[in-house]
């Protein structure tokens, strides 16, 4: 009896144990479902979509920051050429002043030497005229003086010094 016993009472306490434990599974779990797991995987989805859009915030952040550093560098290279150019036009433009600066001296030295010329030039025809007029005047004087006079070697020398004397108060008066 014993044996039977055990086994009629492990068998009826096992089905309606498990039976019962059974329906309490379900239950829980319907309320589990029902009130646990839908806030759970609510909060989980929004986790994830806020980690998701976090991650994309990033990139997008970093992309952002990559052109802006871009865009910098690209700017610093148009600095650099356009300084270049900045640089070359002032150096052009020193070097074409210069060279009108030379050009105009030279032009300027050469007017001044070709009127100092003309000057020079002027000058010695007047001075030319001026010693022709004087030979022609002492010309006429001592030929005058010797139709006046028959000259012998005292007054010759006389009559060369006294219009030495008188070119020389001439000079003197022009």
């Amino acid at each position: 009896m014993n044996s039977t016993f055990l086994l009629g009472a492990a068998e009826g306490v096992q089905w309606g144990d498990f039976l019962f434990i059974l329906i309490l599974f379900v239950i829980l779990m319907l309320l589990i479902k029902k009130f646990a797991w839908g806030p759970v995987s609510d909060m989980m989805e929004k986790r994830a979509s806020k980690i998701a859009s976090d991650l994309d915030s990033a990139e997008d952040a970093r992309q952002k920051a990559e052109e802006l550093a871009q865009k910098r560098e690209a700017a610093l290279k148009d600095s650099h050429v356009e300084a270049s150019k900045i640089i070359d036009r002032a150096k052009k433009n020193g070097e074409q002043q210069k060279a009108n600066i030379v050009d105009s001296a030279t032009l300027e030295v050469k007017t001044m030497k070709e009127n100092a010329k003309k000057d020079i030039q002027q000058e010695r025809q007047e001075a030319l005229d001026s010693v022709k007029n004087d030979v022609a005047e002492l010309s006429i004087e001592i030929a005058s003086k010797i139709i006046q006079k028959e000259l012998n070697a005292n007054d010759q020398k006389a009559l060369v010094d006294s219009y030495i004397e008188g070119l020389g108060k001439q000079n003197g008066t022009r």
